[in-house]
């Protein structure tokens, strides 16, 4: 999609489909649309928050692998524990501090490519800009557990891409922006058909589900497994390399990451 379009695009069109399909949803499943302001100023704050995160996120895309992108995102589930232990009051034991500081060696080595001292702003924005987002993650994952809504999870999600779309989509009103999209081809279609259907709109509402009914630590360690997907992917669409060293310093990552949620 980048190749296509802008991130601020991108992530527009992602919230109009993903929109569209929980709305269709919500009227299938006969869902209570009443509105509750408190609860809607709450979801503004998370709204603010997720789109900071995926900016980030798909600009960071635009200066480092696909690859890297996903090792470096699997430390989410680290962020999410730190957060969780901060302002949550959940345990954070010798153990869990032993597995933060693996996965974040294993961090150093995949961003430095072996080297500490290739680590550097201007070399590694991408990276740098794909771990921060690992952070507005686990910030939006806190915000998600400790607000208290009447909202159902699905409707929660509806009215946060709502929110979400009003602060994007005004910065994208403009003749460049209209004639990329009418010109995308068939493959930057269908990318952003999974991105706003599967990606935004089913994972949102499955992640807010799940944060409602388990610990935020133990939900964040299933993301470990979602840097094993983007390397799989990255290899077979996009042929980028996998390297030893990417492997070596991707395990530790998820070595660390599995330590911190391990009970």
């Amino acid at each position: 999609m980048l190749e296509e379009i802008s991130p601020e695009s991108i992530i527009s069109l992602r919230l109009i489909l993903a929109i569209a399909l929980l709305t269709a949803v919500a009227l299938f499943t006969k869902a209570d649309f009443r509105i509750n302001l408190r609860n809607h100023l709450q979801i503004l704050l998370l709204a603010a928050v997720a789109v900071f995160h995926l900016w980030i996120q798909i600009t960071g895309l635009k200066y480092t692998t696909a690859a890297n992108t996903g090792w470096i995102i699997g430390t989410a589930p680290i962020f999410i524990a730190l957060l969780g232990f901060i302002f949550l009051k959940e345990k954070l034991n010798l153990i869990k501090i032993t597995g933060i500081a693996i996965a974040f060696i294993g961090l150093i080595l995949l961003v430095g490519k072996g080297n500490p001292m290739n680590i550097n702003l201007v070399k590694n924005i991408g990276d740098l800009l794909v771990l921060f987002s690992s952070f507005t993650w686990g910030v939006y994952s806190i915000i998600n557990k400790k607000i208290s809504l009447n909202y159902s999870p699905l409707m929660t999600i509806l009215y946060l891409f709502i929110l979400m779309a009003l602060i994007i989509i005004p910065f994208n009103i403009n003749q460049k922006v209209i004639d990329s999209v009418i010109h995308l081809s068939t493959v930057g279609w269908t990318s952003i058909l999974f991105l706003g259907l599967l990606c935004s709109g089913v994972s949102y509402v499955i992640w807010a589900y799940s944060l409602r009914e388990m610990e935020s630590a133990k939900v964040g360690a299933y993301l470990y497994l979602e840097p094993f997907v983007t390397v799989l992917s990255a290899w077979l669409f996009l042929k980028e390399e996998i390297t030893l060293l990417m492997l070596f310093s991707g395990l530790l990552i998820i070595l660390g990451v599995y330590v911190v949620n391990k009970e």
